[in-house]
């Protein structure tokens, strides 16, 4: 897999020895990677006005003093930067139910203690190509709300019976305008929502 550009990928361990090795195991495959010895720390690098504004994941250490991972974990979904933030949950032996449980509530996965680099850094890229789609789709929202922003009363009442197959002489008879007036707005709907046929609008509608 080709890197992802700009991805950062956060290290959250309280062990430096670890922290040193992922960071390293990172840059030996092209990933940077930003290293916090406390989930304390990495909230505050994630809490308030953050946003995930580039691929990105987390490698989260279950077991940790202080605020556990699974705790860190939570204020993420709370924060709402899952998916754009995927979870990996770095955990030994005995955590793995709990690392199992979390995976159900959207963390990505979890690699059991020692793990395989190889194994890991797959994952990790699989998480950061995730993250990319989840931007993705974030910014065709957003793009799609503002062109809806942008219709008038009257053109969001065409739309919507539009959508519904209506014919323009019977768009007209339900909003009792004019065929031609009907096909003025339909033609500024089509224009500003940036698609050539009322499938293609409906297509575009779903998505939201």
């Amino acid at each position: 897999m080709e890197p992802i550009e700009n991805a950062t990928v956060y290290i959250v361990d309280d062990d430096a020895s670890v922290r040193e090795a992922l960071a390293w195991l990172l840059r030996s495959r092209r990933l940077p990677s930003e290293s916090f010895d406390s989930a304390e720390a990495f909230d505050k690098r994630v809490s308030g006005n953050f946003k995930v504004t580039a691929p990105s994941c987390a490698l989260l250490d279950v077991r940790m003093s202080g605020m556990s991972g699974l705790a860190m974990f939570e204020n993420l979904i709370a924060y709402g930067l899952l998916p754009a933030l995927p979870v990996i949950f770095l955990t030994g032996h005995a955590d793995v139910p709990t690392a199992v449980d979390a995976v159900k509530r959207g963390a990505f996965d979890f690699c059991e203690k020692p793990f395989s680099d190889n194994v890991l850094v797959d994952r990790i890229e699989q998480a950061l190509a995730q993250s990319a789609a989840a931007l993705a789709h974030r910014s065709e929202h957003t793009g799609l709300q503002s062109r809806l922003e942008a219709l008038t009363d009257r053109e969001r009442d065409v739309m919507r019976l539009v959508v519904e197959g209506l014919p323009n002489k019977l768009v007209a008879d339900q909003l009792d305008i004019s065929v031609r007036t009907v096909e003025v707005h339909r033609a500024r709907v089509f224009e500003k929502m940036k698609v050539k046929s009322a499938v293609e609008l409906a297509n575009l509608l779903r998505n939201l």
